[in-house]
């Protein structure tokens, strides 16, 4: 049967070429203009949207980048053929499992080969943080596990495609002030020095969680807000570079940089791999408002669409995954945790920074959701043609 018939109605063949016109345009508009921001996609919830409509959401808001926590096969496949950039997770408590080989290759072969290329997986994180904790066992097993995972990617021929890096706290540096002084602790230098070297060789980044929040919740009273905010300040200058931040974040990522440069290495890149605001906290919580959230990403987002660089590398474009797409309510810790999103649960922007996001009110099967998209898209021509 004709593809107009089945309506019910004869179209000329016009009028369905506008129908397919109108519905292949809407599916570019989905793919075009995509923002260099990335968003990370946290689960420690037991009220989130399920991935199929977190899709629409974050397609909605043409995020081009997003990073997991582990490589939940439902997200992953929520994504297929959307051009959105992924990068999945291996856990801490994974981490020790992977130094063999074998394991290392039967987890790429189970999370990640499987959706390539149609989901376009480019980078697996080994460990978060695990420079923060105490655990001496892990610490020394993070190396091991990055390069058995490496070493499976290649004998899978995926090297090249899928790059392996692990995500740090600010917290492993020794010395952040001035940017140019910038330098690791003494005790995980040991950890970091080797891993550096990995980094170099596979063109891997070195990614960082940085949250100036932090700094000013610690000591309100010497550390400037608009310093923190992005908003104008005299900023800071570097007595050693004759360098001026305006930004504490800016700051922060060139003195990693310069901790990286002293023990040998100019050619790791950067990468933040979270940075928030939250819009709640507890009563110590100093500056954990939604204003301030808001006035935070805003202005954070600004300068990632201007691409802008930081003092030491002007040129180099920032790369910054937000944190995080959800307020989750599981999370422990202090409330400022469980408030970072952007979103509640329902899709509700926490506070507007501009972002424009839609969130399907209910969960569709991808055959039914295509069609009832197409027969809005029909209707719409329909009415445009009648009108005309």
């Amino acid at each position: 049967m004709a593809a107009a018939g089945r309506f019910g109605t004869r179209w000329p063949p016009s009028c369905f070429l506008v129908v397919v016109l109108v519905v292949l345009l809407t599916d570019q508009v989905l793919r075009a203009e995509a923002l260099s921001i990335g968003i990370n996609y946290g689960q420690i919830a037991d009220n989130l949207p399920s991935p199929s409509r977190v899709s629409w959401l974050l397609r909605s808001m043409q995020v081009s980048k997003v990073k997991l926590y582990d490589a939940d096969p439902y997200v992953l496949s929520a994504f297929l053929n959307t051009d959105v950039e992924f990068v999945v997770g291996i856990g801490n408590e994974n981490v020790p499992a992977m130094v063999d080989p074998a394991a290392a290759q039967a987890w790429i072969q189970q999370h990640v080969q499987p959706y390539l290329p149609s989901t376009r997986i480019t980078c697996i994180t080994v460990g978060n943080e695990v420079f923060k904790g105490t655990d001496t066992a892990l610490k020394a097993s993070l190396l091991p596990a990055m390069q058995s995972v490496y070493q499976a990617l290649t004998a899978l021929g995926l090297q090249g495609r899928v790059n392996v890096t692990t995500a740090h706290s600010l917290d492993i540096m020794g010395s952040s002030y001035p940017p140019s002084a910038g330098a690791f602790r003494p005790d995980v230098v040991p950890y970091i020095q080797p891993l550096l070297s990995f980094l170099s060789m596979t063109k891997s980044p070195f990614l960082i969680n940085c949250y100036p929040f932090f700094a000013y919740k610690a000591d309100p009273n010497s550390v400037p807000l608009e310093y923190v905010l992005f908003q104008p300040n005299a900023g800071v200058t570097d007595p050693n570079t004759k360098l001026n931040y305006d930004n504490m974040l800016y700051a922060q990522i060139d003195s990693v940089y310069a901790a990286i440069q002293a023990l040998g290495h100019t050619d790791i890149d950067v990468k933040i791999s979270e940075t928030g605001w939250p819009s709640r906290g507890d009563p110590d919580e100093v500056g954990a408002t939604p204003e301030y959230a808001g006035i935070y990403i805003g202005n954070l987002l600004q300068r990632i669409e201007m691409k802008q660089g930081t003092p030491l590398r002007p040129s180099v474009p920032i790369d910054v995954y937000v944190f995080a797409l959800f307020n989750e309510n599981l999370k422990p810790g202090p409330a400022s945790e469980r408030n970072y999103g952007l979103f509640y649960p329902d899709g509700t922007p926490v506070y507007n920074v501009g972002l424009r996001a839609y969130l399907p009110p209910m969960d569709e099967s991808e055959g039914t959701r295509k069609a009832v998209h197409l027969l809005a898209l029909i209707s719409i021509a329909s009415i445009t043609l009648i009108l005309s």
